[in-house]
């Protein structure tokens, strides 16, 4: 019984959490400074962003045709950045919750071993 509780409260903290990264992703990331940011802001502060491959590598990428810095191309302004965030996130989560659950089938007993093993060690 305490199982269920627990699958249904991680569930809905994960969900929870999910929801928060998908507002966040899509309300604040128009928001974001438009000024140049990390290596781009540093590189303009020493005054070596003139050395700048003409080709970024970042344009070899297959998703770059897609994307464009942290926005969706061939969309409108308005809604590209969001959409981006949007996808981004949910492509995080997809993938960190795939890796995490192929982690931890990898390293756990099977589930019906671990029940039988579980109500055997019950006290009488």
């Amino acid at each position: 019984m305490s199982s269920n509780l627990s699958r249904s409260r991680n569930r809905a903290f994960v969900i929870a959490g999910l929801g928060i990264a998908l507002l966040i992703a899509i309300f604040l990331s128009p928001l974001a400074s438009k000024n140049p940011d990390g290596l781009d802001r540093v590189s303009k502060d020493l005054k070596f962003d003139s050395k700048e491959l003409g080709e970024k590598p970042a344009q070899k990428l297959p998703f770059y045709g897609i994307f464009n810095e942290y926005a969706l191309r061939g969309v409108p302004e308005a809604i590209a950045t969001p959409l981006a965030g949007l996808i981004g996130t949910l492509t995080t989560f997809g993938l960190a919750w795939g890796i995490g659950k192929l982690v931890i089938r990898g390293s756990s007993l099977p589930s019906t071993q671990y029940e039988a093993d579980s109500d055997s060690d019950a006290p009488d």
